[in-house]
């Protein structure tokens, strides 16, 4: 037998597997890891995707938390694990924004993207006795008094500080904190000024009336603070956010990335999901596989122009 007659016996041999695994898929728990640590918002997400696609699957969806590097070791071991669809990730806007620090080594195009769940604006806020009630009255100061405005960020570096710095030609100084659990009290002890989160973050501050949003960046109001404008009512075209979705290793094959979309499909229309959602103040953004790829490409070259 030729050498040329085995390997295409062999390919073929190889085709008829996957096609086979693809067919049956799934028999066996999945897991899904989880590049941030328990108890936050990504891995709450996660854990409530997981459990609602759960029975539809028929298997049972464990969650692997495995933090490190602002999600960049995680995505990192989700992309290097075997492409049987029996290891996805939750992949972050970090995909799009480390590998352009180098600060990792694995990209977007080491997944297939299989749904976006999760798109949420960033808020601007201040303590409620702040004086600045809109977010002009705080680039004004910006630029009347570069680097007096103190910002707590939320992290280094903090691309909805940028993309409003770069618009407006302004510079706020900007003081490090890990996370919105540390930034918002920031705030609201009059340490710093001003910061920016997703809604869900500060949503009880924002009801009890210790917090005032000067605007929302995105596109439309939201439903949870229909009250706020956006910055872009108030003459700043600056649209920002964070968002979150479903990856799987690159080489999964088509079938199986078919069969987990429609299962999440059906998981984020669930009830189940849709309630916890709302109480966190998260809006769910389902985007299909190939819409949610090209919206990753379309944010990474976003980013790029702020990191260069």
């Amino acid at each position: 037998m030729s050498k040329l007659l085995k390997s295409i016996m062999l390919a073929a041999g190889i085709l008829v597997s996957a096609t086979a695994v693809a067919a049956d898929y799934p028999t066996k728990n999945i897991r899904l890891v989880v590049p941030f640590g328990a108890g936050g918002g990504t891995d709450a997400v996660g854990r409530t995707l997981a459990n609602s696609a759960k029975d539809i699957l028929g298997q049972n969806i464990s969650v692997m938390n495995r933090t490190g590097g602002a999600g960049a070791v995680g995505m990192s071991f989700g992309a290097q694990q075997r492409p049987d669809g029996y290891t996805l990730t939750v992949v972050t806007r970090e995909i799009a924004s480390l590998p352009q620090m180098g600060l990792m080594q694995h990209t977007a195009d080491d997944f297939k993207l299989i749904r976006m769940v999760n798109l949420d604006p960033a808020v601007v806020l201040v303590s409620a006795d702040s004086p600045y009630n809109t977010i002009n009255d705080l680039i004004k100061e910006a630029k009347e008094n570069p680097g007096k405005v103190k910002f707590a960020s939320t992290a280094a570096p903090n691309f909805y500080l940028m993309a409003l710095e770069k618009d407006q030609n302004i510079k706020l100084n900007a003081i490090p904190y890990n996370g919105a659990s540390e930034a918002i009290p920031s705030v609201l002890g009059k340490h710093t000024d001003v910061t920016m989160v997703t809604p869900g973050e500060a949503i009880a501050q924002l009801r009890s009336g210790q917090l005032k949003a000067l605007g929302v960046m995105s596109n439309e109001r939201i439903q949870y603070i229909p009250d706020v404008a956006t910055l872009k009512e108030q003459g700043v075209d600056v649209v920002t956010g964070t968002w979150r979705g479903i990856g799987a290793p690159k080489d999964t094959p088509d079938a199986i990335i078919e069969t987990l979309g429609k299962a999440f499909d059906q998981a984020m229309a669930s009830e189940e999901f849709k309630d916890f959602m709302a109480k966190g103040a998260m809006t769910i953004h389902n985007l299909d596989a190939a819409t949610f790829t090209q919206f990753v490409k379309d944010d990474t070259k976003t980013l790029g122009e702020l990191i260069k």
